[in-house]
């Protein structure tokens, strides 16, 4: 049997938000079984603009039933029965949620009648409850209160199952079925065509703008992931409910569709994307001589016309390395502004200062170990990141030229690797953020083996 189900909500996502009404009709393939509908108390507010939408304000809500009063009836309408639904996942993850707080676990099998239109209607104007049922000559009286839009999308799926000669609905219930998870609106070709290598990939509106990137070590198993999952929050509501089409691009590397990821997120700005939205805080390790001659190294914001000795996006990781300069290279930490106080030197407690901060130790001599130091961190390197291709004879390459993110790209097999001219015309070029850079030198130190020096 197959339970129609239609809510009515405080909000997008079920991890922050109520129920305000629900409506379930338990239907065979022609006839009526069961039918359960009641307002619901959120217990929280109503936001206005969805009190204007639905209808439903807190007065109206306010002598109704908690959801814990109805879960059993709810866990037991639904709970062995097809969940079917307009935009299937936002009720299933609301109800399903729900009823795990009142401790029922809910797993049924779903349909999505936004998807089987889409496959046993094609080519309609709008597959929204209102503008299909228009379009199918569907009566609908009134919409966005549970009863009636369930109503409807009864009449809506008896029409489909009265219509369903490729069978959609019962390939749409097996197993290795894609079809419960996917947005409603994101054609079934559009992640069978996903490959099982590393990229980024790209979620669309409606309109065809891009909304959200994301780059993955396997394109296929990370797409599936964000809408296989069960989770509650918001980001997933999002893209079940904005997303339209797929698209992607093939990388040889995961460091590449690390790399191409933030480039596009820069380049593009999609609404969903937030983490290397924000803008970036750079900080840098700058060296002067105080009025004695003695380098001292200290840790300010990176500025323009400025050129530091090394950079870093946060503090914390500028403090721990000018600390290992320090211990590595016998610095005294009053000269590097890591003691400010006006005690004795802690660098000659610890052996690693030889008084250069009280003037015991020769000007030249200590300078020559602070350009030691400035030269470990070799930010002013040229090397080539060379691995795999995509394809067998090809070969992937990152470029980093005079400590500089140049660009990346691919390279036969017979073309050397000897300087960076020979190869900077095979590479596209792209624009180095502090993000990329940091990316590049943690790979590299940690996977010597694949670096070629210039």
């Amino acid at each position: 049997m197959y339970a129609i189900v239609d809510i009515e909500t405080t909000g997008g996502y079920a991890s922050a938000n109520g129920i305000t009404e629900i409506s379930i009709h338990v239907i065979d393939e022609d006839k009526l079984i069961e039918k359960f509908e009641t307002l619901v108390n959120p217990q929280q507010p109503i936001p206005r603009y969805i009190q204007a939408f639905t209808g439903i304000t807190d007065a109206m809500v306010t002598e109704a039933p908690a959801f814990s009063e109805v879960a059993e009836k709810v866990y037991s309408l639904l709970e062995g029965n097809v969940f079917v639904a307009h935009n299937v996942n936002f009720d299933y993850s609301f109800i399903r949620e729900h009823l795990a707080v009142e401790g029922y676990t809910l797993q049924c099998r779903k349909l999505c009648t936004v998807r089987l239109a889409r496959r046993i209607f094609p080519g309609l104007p709008s597959y929204s409850l209102g503008r299909l049922c228009q379009s199918l000559a569907v009566p609908m009286n009134g919409q966005h209160r549970a009863g009636v839009d369930v109503e409807a999308t009864v009449k809506l799926f008896r029409l489909m199952l009265q219509n369903d000669r490729e069978q959609y609905i019962q390939k749409s219930l097996r197993r290795d079925s894609k079809e419960q998870v996917l947005p409603p609106n994101v054609p079934k070709e559009h992640f069978e065509q996903l490959p099982y290598t590393p990229g980024i990939y790209y979620f669309h509106n409606a309109k065809g703008k891009v909304i959200y990137v994301g780059k993955a070590k396997n394109l296929r198993y990370r797409v599936n992931s964000h809408f296989s999952n069960n989770s509650p929050g918001r980001q997933k509501q999002n893209f079940l409910r904005y997303t339209h089409a797929i698209s992607y691009t093939s990388c040889a590397t995961e460091l590449m569709a690390s790399i191409l990821e933030s480039t596009e997120i820069r380049k593009l700005w999609p609404e969903f994307n937030y983490a290397q939205k924000r803008q970036e805080q750079r900080f840098g390790i700058f060296r002067f001589e105080d009025q004695n001659g003695y380098a001292r190294l200290f840790i300010e914001k990176v500025r323009k016309q400025t050129t530091p000795a090394y950079t870093f996006n946060y503090l914390v990781d500028g403090h721990a390395a000018l600390r290992r300069l320090m211990r590595d290279y016998r610095l005294c930490p009053k000269l590097c502004f890591l003691q400010t106080d006006e005690g004795p030197c802690q660098g000659k407690a610890e052996d690693h200062c030889t008084g250069a901060c009280e003037g015991l130790e020769a000007v030249t001599q200590y300078n020559e170990r602070v350009e030691n130091a400035l030269r470990s961190l070799q930010q002013n390197a040229s090397f080539a990141i060379i691995e795999d291709g995509r394809t067998r004879g090809e070969r992937s390459c990152i470029l980093v030229w005079k400590g500089q993110f140049y660009g990346m790209g691919y390279l036969q097999e017979d073309i050397p690797v000897t300087s960076p001219d020979e190869i900077r015309e095979y590479l596209t070029p792209y624009h180095e953020s502090s993000y990329i850079r940091n990316l590049i030198r943690a790979y590299a130190e940690q996977n010597p083996s694949r670096i070629v020096k210039f």
